[in-house]
């Protein structure tokens, strides 16, 4: 077990400051390049959620056909954008491939068991006091539904979820009001989940930053990886525009945007960048439970200082274009279900997008791939990265030491059959 490593990391997401913080705390030497000043992205968009009880992965049966149906309406919850675009056409060949009964039942209880485990390092960075003071929410989450085949559909889960010792518990349209006394639903009743928790991204990742720069990691703002040289079976230098760097390690950190980085080591990593959208409104809206509005695929956080609405998944290529229709959709959808609350035109003009590396079959890439030695692969978390950032930063830590990896990681291989 060699604990003194020198170790850099491509991406300061969620999971690349995560990895950095447990690498740091085994002692490593760490640096994290990223190409941004580490103040967006999706690590900063998302819902804050995380989620034990998300065991049904992004490829479920069915989906493809919704994707087919929505593709040329750009402002429905699941868009694709269609595209001659080879690397897009083979991951969704892989992506249908994935979307079988007994694939999504495979995936479930691996889910559930790094989804408990992410809970839990959140748990144990909030107690040590590291990053502050920060709320992690822990009235569970909300699944909303207007119609009894979206109840149906939870239901099912609810079931699923049960054999695997996690609790969703109806509730009915009078159960839902005496959760949320002071917000009027325009809805049919809710599942809840108790094991599900909630946080405030901006603020955690601010805090994440403050801590690794009093901790001596290196981090190195607005530097683009331009290339990475390998000889025989390990990379030697990392190049930016800036300058280049050597490591007695290198961790692929970098969300969407690692596809393209692992085509430099020969490896072909089927990804996608799933585009998310989130509108803050700091105006009170009343709302204290995180819910999601199933028909709109919406997610309702209450954050530390605002309200924020999130959702849609878009495969249209890395871009940061914002498209306002999708915006107007989050907007529409949320007034859907809570009765008399507005957006604001100025919430809306406000909304930012991230990028979320989607694999196809909804699990993430967390592992060594087999050509080079020195290199560990940390991504495509879908819409779960944030949920899982703690989790996978340990898992990289313990493959980097040495260690007793936390979790079989099997499922996760970078260079897994599809």
């Amino acid at each position: 077990m060699d604990k003194n490593k020198s170790v850099v990391i491509i991406g300061g997401g969620i999971v690349g400051l995560s990895t950095a913080y447990f690498l740091q705390k085994e002692g490593h030497r760490v640096t994290v390049l990223d190409k941004s000043d580490i103040t967006s992205g999706a690590s900063f968009v998302n819902a804050g959620y995380l989620t034990p009880s998300h065991i049904i992965s992004l490829a479920a049966p069915g989906i493809i056909t919704k994707g087919l149906k929505y593709m040329f309406n750009s402002s429905s919850p699941f868009y694709m954008k269609p595209r001659l675009d080879p690397d897009f056409i083979k991951w969704a060949w892989y992506f249908k491939k994935s979307s079988t009964k007994s694939k999504v039942k495979q995936a479930m209880p691996v889910i559930k068991d790094i989804n408990l485990l992410s809970r839990e390092l959140y748990e144990g960075i909030q107690a040590s006091g590291d990053l502050g003071d920060f709320e992690i929410g822990d009235k569970g989450l909300l699944m909303v539904y207007q119609t009894e085949a979206a109840r149906d559909h939870e239901m099912e889960v609810v079931e699923k979820a049960g054999e695997m010792g996690l609790v969703g518990k109806h509730l009915s349209k009078e159960d839902l009001k005496q959760m949320e006394p002071n917000v009027d639903f325009n809805a049919a009743g809710a599942i809840l989940w108790e094991c599900d928790r909630h946080t405030t991204p901006p603020l955690i990742m601010k805090r994440m930053v403050e801590y690794l720069d009093k901790s001596g990691v290196a981090l190195h703002k607005n530097e683009t990886v331009i290339d990475v040289s390998v000889s025989g079976n390990k990379i030697t230098e990392v190049t930016t525009e800036k300058a280049s760097y050597r490591a007695d390690e290198v961790v692929f950190a970098a969300g969407s945007w690692t596809a393209g980085l692992s085509k430099k080591l020969n490896l072909k990593l089927p990804l996608q960048a799933g585009k998310g959208y989130r509108i803050n409104v700091e105006e009170p809206t009343n709302i204290t439970m995180p819910a999601i509005l199933m028909e709109k695929k919406i997610a309702v956080t209450p954050m530390e200082g605002f309200t924020r609405f999130a959702g849609t998944m878009e495969f249209s290529g890395i871009n940061h274009n914002i498209r306002k229709e999708r915006v107007e959709a989050i907007a529409k959808g949320v007034e859907g279900y809570y009765k008399g609350l507005h957006v604001p035109e100025e919430a809306k003009n406000n909304a930012q997008c991230g990028l979320r590396p989607v694999s196809p079959d909804g699990l993430p890439y967390i592992g060594r791939p087999k050509n080079v030695d020195n290199v560990t692969i940390a991504t495509g978390h879908a819409m779960m990265g944030w949920s899982l950032g703690p989790a996978t930063g340990k898992l990289v830590t313990e493959i980097i030491s040495g260690d007793k990896l936390s979790m079989d990681i099997a499922p996760f291989d970078p260079q897994r059959k599809f």
